[in-house]
């Protein structure tokens, strides 16, 4: 049985860890080098590093954070935000990142998901996706979530995959920053309709909604960032929760 992965995620604006709810009125969240650190040294599975406003401020990911962040920790690092080409890809596997996660340039050109993948290999491609329930579709949206697009998620799920993905993102931004617990109808049908790994993310607020997003929602792993951030929930004592009740977890550090 694969194990289920358990990941903090670092949004990052000016060059600090911020937090919001619906992805708006962000607070600030900490130093994102003492954060990795911290994450690494509790035994996160992996950290994600999301620049939020690259791609509306037009401008490339922060490389040199992105340097700091690499050299602090030992576990898998995907980093996002701002990405458009091969050539930003390699900078950031070069500055240190394992993975990249594109968004925004995905949907704006989709072949760019077969030609990061052909070139570096699907598993270093993450697809991001945000998603609003709008008008009774679930639609995906863009530049940090504020442009709704024509693409309906589940839709765009499947086609990113057979585009070359090796993994998908999915936050839902109903629920991102409430604690009220994970999309679970969505993160369901998506990762049941999904042959790669399938991370949600959006709304934990408790442990329970961890097993709930790793049952019911089928995913692969379970985002979360506020709840890591300000100490209301701790990763090892989140592992031990799951462990607890039958979810194959990796083992903490």
């Amino acid at each position: 049985m694969l194990t289920k992965r358990i990941i903090p995620c670092l949004d990052i604006k000016n060059g600090r860890t911020v937090k919001g709810t619906n992805f708006v009125n962000l607070r600030d969240a900490g130093d994102a080098v003492e954060l990795a650190a911290i994450y690494a040294r509790e035994g996160a599975d992996e950290l994600v590093f999301l620049d939020i406003t690259a791609t509306v401020e037009g401008r490339k990911t922060l490389i040199e954070l992105v340097q700091k962040v690499a050299h602090t920790i030992n576990i898998p690092f995907t980093v996002g935000g701002g990405i458009g080409s091969v050539e930003d890809v390699s900078a950031l596997l070069n500055a240190g990142a394992d993975k990249i996660s594109i968004n925004s340039s995905a949907v704006r050109n989709p072949d760019l998901i077969g030609e990061l993948a052909l070139e570096f290999g699907s598993q270093c491609i993450v697809v991001a996706i945000d998603t609003k329930f709008v008008d009774g579709k679930h639609i995906v949206h863009t530049h940090g979530g504020r442009k709704p697009t024509a693409l309906e998620t589940i839709a765009w799920a499947k086609e990113v995959e057979e585009r070359g993905a090796g993994e998908i993102l999915l936050t839902s931004m109903d629920s991102d920053g409430t604690k009220d617990g994970f999309d679970l109808e969505l993160t369901g049908i998506v990762s049941g309709n999904a042959g790669i790994p399938v991370i949600a993310s959006g709304g934990a607020g408790t442990m329970a909604h961890f097993e709930d997003v790793f049952t019911k929602g089928k995913a692969d792993a379970g985002l979360a960032a506020s709840i890591f951030h300000f100490k209301e929930i701790a990763i090892p004592d989140l592992k031990a929760y799951l462990a607890d009740r039958n979810i194959s977890m990796r083992t903490t550090r």
